[in-house]
């Protein structure tokens, strides 16, 4: 193999933005290879009897021409949009080439131009990009296989984000979704249109509405930054926070019991969890603000139940949430298998469905139960032993403070058996 190919950068302003190695490695490639918009700003730097290649729609044959070129001692260079490394070819190449097959020549990013455009101080920012595919209008509780759902995780937790947008992902599809989501009131918006063109104009800050009913010239990059200070802590709501049925107030897992579930549940940042018998959302919501990368799904049977859950979802701004209205196990087989799963309510069918969890259950996952019924644990404990599950049970009964004239007495709760199970990970050769 010849030298390894160049991927360099290139923004609208063309020659005009380029360093001189930049420009002295398209002058001296003897095969280029870009997007088509890339290739006509560069055209007057390349050879003419260099080799022109447009990627557009056939980027997986890429690393192949890469290969074939280099073995044939031709010289290569990659036009990219702006910073390569920054959601870009240059990952890609590396990974399917190898760290020494490539030279990375990076430009600026256009969410770097957009913030100094504005004055916008971005050290903090978190980037994201929806320009990969026609995402569609948000669906509020759509889960991950909606193209939205990564760039609305994102924009619920950070502070400031810069989105690459596309011609259907545009600025105007994010707001509304923000507005969907009933979290619009939290956020400004800016836009910069066609950086670096004659046609360039930037948008200063506005709110999420107008944004949503505007129309900006491709291409444009999209800011978007909170002006919300967080009210509640991220983990261990008051249960008063969370709005339950009248007069039956306190079909609620409480927040002694529910930390301890939560805990034993393992979480990490991108876990897929169950919520069976969901209540008032309790468990559910609070595990889905733990999980920010992740989703839950959560069903209840009750239909006045179901509503507050939803309430309590929107009065949280929990946006990794999906609801089913129904009676487990109906739905469950839509769902992605689980890193964790809560039982809290079984509607009759308690043993049915702990076999069934067991077997969706990803390897190394949890399952957690409450019960308030000796006859539910032995059901549960029965079922658990048939299969072979490391479990253990903790019985939990928490008292809490009541003022009785100028003093304070303890008042017992209900006593709970939280019953935990881990499904073994296959050993190392087995099937």
């Amino acid at each position: 193999m010849d030298e390894p190919c160049l991927v360099i950068g290139v923004l609208d302003n063309g020659v005009e933005g380029l360093t001189p190695a930049a420009l002295k490695g398209v002058q001296e490639a003897d095969l280029v290879i870009g997007g088509g918009r890339t290739l006509e700003l560069l055209r007057a730097l390349i050879r003419a009897d260099a080799e022109c290649r447009d990627l557009t729609g056939r980027l997986p044959q890429v690393p192949q021409w890469v290969v074939e070129a280099r073995q044939g001692h031709r010289r290569v260079v990659i036009l990219a949009s702006g910073d390569p490394l920054c959601h870009g070819i240059g990952g890609y190449l590396v990974e399917k080439l190898g760290r020494s097959a490539v030279l990375i020549e990076p430009n600026l990013s256009l969410i770097q131009i957009a913030c100094a455009r504005l004055k916008q101080p971005w050290q903090t920012l978190r980037m994201a990009s929806v320009h990969s595919r026609d995402a569609g209008e948000w669906r509020v509780g759509a889960g991950p296989e909606h193209g939205l759902h990564g760039v609305l995780q994102v924009l619920v937790r950070e502070k400031l984000v810069g989105i690459l947008t596309s011609p259907e992902n545009t600025p105007g599809r994010i707001a509304r979704m923000l507005l969907a989501e009933g979290v619009a009131e939290d956020f400004e918006m800016a836009v910069a249109e066609c950086l670096l063109q004659d046609r360039e104009c930037i948008h200063d800050w506005m709110d999420v509405t107008t944004m949503s009913q505007r129309v900006f010239a491709e291409p444009n990059v999209l800011l978007v930054r909170c002006c919300a200070v967080p009210e509640d802590p991220l983990f261990g709501l008051e249960d008063a926070r969370f709005d339950q049925r009248k007069p039956d107030k306190g079909l609620i897992t409480k927040r002694e019991v529910r930390a301890v579930s939560l805990a034993r549940m393992a979480l990490q940042r991108d876990s897929v969890v169950w919520d069976i018998g969901a209540g008032s959302g309790s468990v559910g919501l609070e595990a889905a603000r733990l999980c920010a990368q992740g989703h839950v799904y959560a069903i209840e049977k009750n239909t006045e139940d179901a509503a507050i859950i939803l309430r309590n979802r929107a009065s949280l701004r929990v946006t990794n949430y999906t609801l089913w209205q129904g009676k487990a196990p109906a739905g469950l087989a839509e769902w992605p298998d689980p890193d964790a799963i809560f039982i809290g309510g079984s509607g009759g069918e308690l043993r049915e469905l702990i076999l069934l969890c067991l077997e969706r259950l990803r390897p190394g996952g949890h399952l957690v139960m409450n019960f308030a019924t000796l006859e539910n644990l032995g059901t549960a404990l029965d079922c658990l032993a048939a299969s072979a599950t490391v479990w253990d049970v903790t019985q939990l009964q928490a008292a809490r403070s009541r003022p009785i004239l100028e003093m304070h007495r303890l008042q017992a709760e209900n006593p709970v058996w939280i019953l935990c199970a881990e499904k073994s990970v296959p050993a190392v050769g087995s099937p």
